[in-house]
């Protein structure tokens, strides 16, 4: 990722929304402390506000500020932590301050230290987790360029980084790892 694709992004991720690659899909990205961002996510895919959303990060402690790792028992953190950097989204115990848009209402939280290097990338150097989100109005197939982010959002997303997927077929798996249960 070059200096002038991480400062775009910087730039965009301040008022608004991106679209970037992951393992499998584009997602739909903003700053997770951004609520009017976090809204037009939303609004973008017609989602409602109780199914909650994924943050997406470089490393677990870019996620401690939304994670209550006290909760975390040491029994279950060597199970948690076993299962990054890759593609597994997990549901665990939310801090009290996160926005209910991020946990859609709920005390627990999805997310996932990714593999994808240019995603790790884009995280680090831009210093924060993001939300991430499946580019795609709900109903419809994710999208896998970002040609198909913008047949689906046209100028709506502020910057759209023009890179290809990881190659997955499917989407994260994600799996409670209290309950041990896989959601999808």
């Amino acid at each position: 990722m070059s200096a002038l694709d991480i400062e775009s992004a910087r730039s965009a991720l301040l008022n608004g929304v991106i679209a970037y690659p992951t393992e499998a899909v584009f997602g739909l990205g903003c700053d997770p402390r951004n609520e009017e961002a976090i809204r037009k996510i939303l609004t973008l895919k017609e989602r409602p506000d109780d199914k909650g959303l994924i943050l997406i990060a470089a490393d677990y402690s870019q996620l401690t500020p939304y994670v209550k790792d006290s909760a975390i028992g040491q029994d279950k953190r060597f199970s948690v932590l076993s299962h990054w950097p890759g593609p597994v989204t997990l549901i665990l115990p939310a801090r009290d301050t996160v926005s209910p848009l991020l946990t859609g209402g709920r005390d627990t939280i999805a997310v996932r230290v990714t593999a994808y290097e240019p995603v790790r990338e884009l995280c680090r150097k831009l210093g924060t987790a993001l939300v991430s989100t499946s580019a795609n109005p709900s109903g419809e197939e994710p999208a896998r360029t970002a040609q198909e982010v913008s047949s689906y959002f046209g100028d709506k997303v502020d910057w759209v980084w023009d890179e290809v997927t990881g190659g997955a077929e499917q989407p994260s798996k994600i799996i409670d790892p209290f309950s041990n249960t896989v959601l999808r």
